[in-house]
């Protein structure tokens, strides 16, 4: 090659250098650059349940990376259902169990001992079992609580009490993301000592940086964006349509009615389908979030 091709040569090879650099930046395969890390807030509500959104890829990132410990009662339970409809419904690529064997999401549902969920048997012995369970099983890098119906009578020195004993156990075990709940919704409405509650929890997750699964929030809207949340709205998806103070509509059953084929028929303690599906929804884009996906 004389000196003048190689002249011409070099920028070519410069510039197909940077192409291919680019294709590797750009390329679908998921990657850990934007796992949300511990300086990070993230909030999974009612715009996190487009299931359709979630990159196929991310899903698998999740299925691979992440070690669960799912601690709840009955309300809790809604996820857990309402994923276990979901494989029904869509398939294998969803599927979970205690163990992750099969390439499946491992979610150790209620592995705990001592406690049962984060007011039961009282608000306290839930961080001792996490404590416990995690010296014990060093290899889970998930721990999520919920709560049954405790928000509700919480004072907000009791939510002081939860916000500082996760803070604590996230302290001692730097390398867990620890998931923060709101309480389920209980018909008090924007004035009740439920919603003022939640807005505590969701204020201190904002200000410091959390991880919140925003239970209460996924309750509050139907998959259309229809906010029910100043009608009342309890855990069965009831609320007030004509403010006369009763609950004499169900937002849920209304929507499955409308759509039939866009929702699956699955078990939700106390409530409707179709919030189990939001809340699978929800849990798999939380999942796909702490695995890395951007959520874009």
């Amino acid at each position: 090659m004389n000196s003048v091709s190689k002249i011409l040569y070099l920028p070519l090879v410069l510039m197909l250098a940077v192409g291919i650099s680019s294709c590797k930046k750009n390329a679908t395969e998921p990657t850990t650059d934007d796992r949300p890390g511990p300086t990070s807030t993230l909030v999974m509500d009612h715009q996190a349940t487009t299931l359709t959104s979630i990159p196929s890829a991310w899903i698998g990132k999740a299925r691979s990376d992440l070690r669960i410990a799912y601690g709840h009662t009955s309300h809790g339970s809604q996820l857990v259902t309402g994923m276990s409809g979901l494989v029904t419904w869509k398939g294998s690529m969803y599927r979970f169990n205690s163990t992750g064997a099969d390439s499946a999401l491992q979610l150790r549902d209620t592995p705990f001992s001592g406690a049962y969920d984060l007011g039961n048997p009282d608000r306290t012995a839930w961080a001792v079992a996490t404590r416990n369970y995690l010296n014990a099983n060093p290899t889970i890098n998930v721990i999520m609580w919920s709560w049954c119906g405790q928000v509700s009578s919480a004072s907000s020195g009791d939510i002081d009490l939860y916000l500082q004993l996760m803070n604590a156990l996230e302290s001692e075990f730097p390398s867990v993301r620890f998931v923060y709940m709101t309480g389920h919704l209980d018909g008090t409405g924007l004035t009740g000592n439920l919603h003022l509650r939640n807005e505590q929890i969701r204020a201190y997750c904002r200000a410091n940086n959390k991880v919140l699964y925003d239970f209460a929030d996924i309750e509050s809207y139907d998959p259309d964006g229809v906010y029910y949340g100043d009608k009342r709205p309890n855990d069965n998806c009831d609320y007030d349509s004509d403010g006369n103070g009763s609950l004499d509509k169900n937002w849920a059953v209304d929507w499955q009615n409308a759509h039939p084929g866009q929702w699956y028929d699955c078990s939700s303690a106390h409530s409707q389908p179709l919030n189990a599906n939001r809340k699978a929804y929800a849990a798999w884009a939380l999942f796909a979030r702490l695995a890395g996906w951007s959520g874009s």
